[in-house]
């Protein structure tokens, strides 16, 4: 599991927008969008590089990235 620092996401139609490119590039990752942070989680399967490809492809800007632990 990862997290993104994502600018430009402000509504639930960018929420809409980065699970469906997420979802296109990695179909069994989870994707977790929080509008007021910014942040965007993924878990399962994905790999790190494409879904930031798939995330900037859609017209938003990767600013940041890290691991989530998971305890």
């Amino acid at each position: 599991m990862f997290k993104l620092k994502v600018s430009g996401i402000t509504c639930s139609g960018c929420v809409n927008a980065i699970t469906k490119a997420v979802g296109e590039v990695a179909s069994r990752a989870k994707v977790d969008v929080d509008i007021a942070s910014g942040e965007v989680t993924v878990g399962g399967e994905a790999d790190r590089a494409v879904a930031i490809r798939a995330i900037e492809d859609a017209g938003y800007e990767v600013i940041g990235s890290w691991e989530q632990r998971v305890s």
